[in-house]
């Protein structure tokens, strides 16, 4: 069977934990060495920057195309799933780094300021009209072919980290919550675990007890982060998962029901139907036709 596949970091020199790809050299290299197919749904194990500098087209993620002109920014958080278009008609640089390049060089509130940022479930992930990516990829290409390597790493980590917090804040604008950084720890576990068990449960009762918390205070975390209840919160992950599958493997409408967490295809329908009104089988039709 055909799943989506998963798509682990690997850099070039395979020393490294950030990488910036031109979309040319990015496109070369799997024809190259084809472990996936870029233009088909892939899901990323690290965060990536989409930086659009010339030309117009669109991006897919997480089965919605986005349009992309000079200027535009798509943000690809770990676990995401997106596709390149058929045929590039824009240039520009994929910019991936992993977790664990974040948690080592930026500091501590800049950590808590991009969970926004790349906080997928509450933030669309195009960014329009940035006026610092030109700024930004000068600065760290002329850092990468430095003959100096002094401190490299650090400096390209602390530009990366600005030139994300730029990011937030225009993408925060007028819109800006402060939230508590209790209730975002709290919200990074539960959105962690949902990804996690949620094929075993759809009970809020259940994720509530493996935090250690009432199901209250859950409620109250996921509404001062999303402005949705835990429940509804748990229900949008399984629908997209659910879609996933069906426009991205050759699973039958069965085998889908059963690696999302159903024992009954009619349970599986009505729940689906019930968040999406329209049955699996009418979303795999329409979109894949």
């Amino acid at each position: 069977m055909q799943e989506i596949p998963n798509i682990a970091f690997k850099s070039q020199d395979g020393s490294s934990d950030i990488e910036f790809l031109p979309l040319k050299e990015l496109f070369a290299r799997i024809i190259e060495s084809p472990d996936h197919n870029p233009r088909k749904p892939h899901r990323l194990h690290f965060f990536a920057v989409l930086i659009v500098t010339e030309g117009k087209g669109t991006h897919q993620v997480d089965l919605k195309s986005y349009p992309l002109k000079k200027g535009s920014v798509v943000k690809i958080a770990k676990g995401q799933v997106h596709a390149f278009q058929e045929e590039l008609e824009y240039d520009g640089y994929l910019v991936v780094f992993t977790e664990d390049f974040i948690l080592r060089y930026f500091s501590k509130s800049s950590v808590e300021f991009l969970s926004h940022l790349y906080n997928y479930h509450v933030s669309e992930p195009l960014v329009e009209n940035s006026t610092h990516n030109e700024s930004f990829l000068h600065e760290a290409l002329q850092e990468i072919n430095a003959k100096d390597g002094y401190a490299q790493v650090d400096i390209i980590a602390k530009l990366l980290e600005l030139y994300l917090l730029r990011l937030d804040r225009q993408t925060q604008g007028a819109l800006s919550r402060k939230v508590k950084n209790e209730f975002q720890q709290i919200f990074v576990q539960f959105k962690d675990l949902v990804e996690k068990k949620y094929t075993e449960t759809r009970n809020v009762k259940d994720y509530a007890g493996w935090l250690n918390i009432s199901t209250k205070h859950l409620n109250q975390v996921v509404r001062e982060v999303t402005l949705n209840t835990a429940k509804t919160f748990i229900d949008q992950y399984v629908v997209l998962e659910i879609k996933r599958k069906i426009l991205s493997s050759s699973y039958s409408l069965k085998e889908v029901a059963y690696h999302t967490g159903f024992d009954e295809v009619t349970n599986f329908t009505k729940y689906f139907k019930k968040h999406t009104e329209q049955s699996p089988k009418e979303f795999k039709m329409q979109n894949l036709n």
